[in-house]
């Protein structure tokens, strides 16, 4: 039971990597396309990315709050 649990956390934080990652790509991606397509225009893509950083804060509070907590109880 404690291998499956084991996985499942790296399973987690493997998410937040992964999630983390995406969330470079798109930000890059966002600021490139303005800067290529309307770099005079307001840089409205920032709410998009502001919400993927609110996501990231919630998915990294998680995982922290997870392994801070103990495990079930051994009888």
């Amino acid at each position: 039971m404690e291998e499956k649990i084991q996985k499942s956390e790296k399973a987690v934080r493997w998410g937040l990597w992964v999630r983390f990652l995406w969330y470079i790509i798109a930000g890059v991606a966002q600021a490139m396309l303005w800067g290529i397509l309307t770099p005079n225009h307001f840089f409205r893509h920032l709410r998009s990315i502001l919400g993927w950083d609110i996501g990231l804060v919630i998915h990294f509070w998680v995982i922290r709050s997870k392994s801070r907590s103990p495990g079930p109880a051994m009888t």
